[in-house]
């Protein structure tokens, strides 16, 4: 015989908990750092290899399908950035230059 659960389990002291937070830099903040704003706006498939290769990826995964969306969410996930893959869909889609430079300028303060 059975029985059903009729409670979850709750988290306790020893679950991990981490707090989100947001970008260091702002999508618009491009002119924060000009060296990664100017080639993030004549070269953005050389800084986004860049960041693949800080970030601890293949300089190629840039030129995967939808490598760069992995990149981004993986970057937040690491750092426990606030956001969703549609928030970052939307930045690579519609601001891809901008996201790309955010993303740099992460890496740089992050170390």
């Amino acid at each position: 015989m059975s029985y059903p659960v009729t409670t979850q389990p709750q988290c306790t002291s020893t679950c991990y908990q981490s707090q989100l937070s947001d970008w260091h830099t702002g999508l618009t903040d491009c002119c924060n750092d000009m060296p990664v704003c100017l080639c993030g706006t004549f070269a953005p498939l050389c800084l986004a290899c860049r960041i693949s290769d800080d970030f601890g990826e293949c300089c190629c995964t840039p030129y995967l399908p939808g490598g760069l969306h992995s990149l981004r969410t993986g970057m937040r996930e690491r750092y426990h950035i606030q956001g969703s893959v549609g928030h970052d869909w939307a930045a690579l889609t519609f601001c891809l230059p901008c996201a790309l430079c955010q993303m740099a300028r992460e890496l740089k303060i992050r170390g």
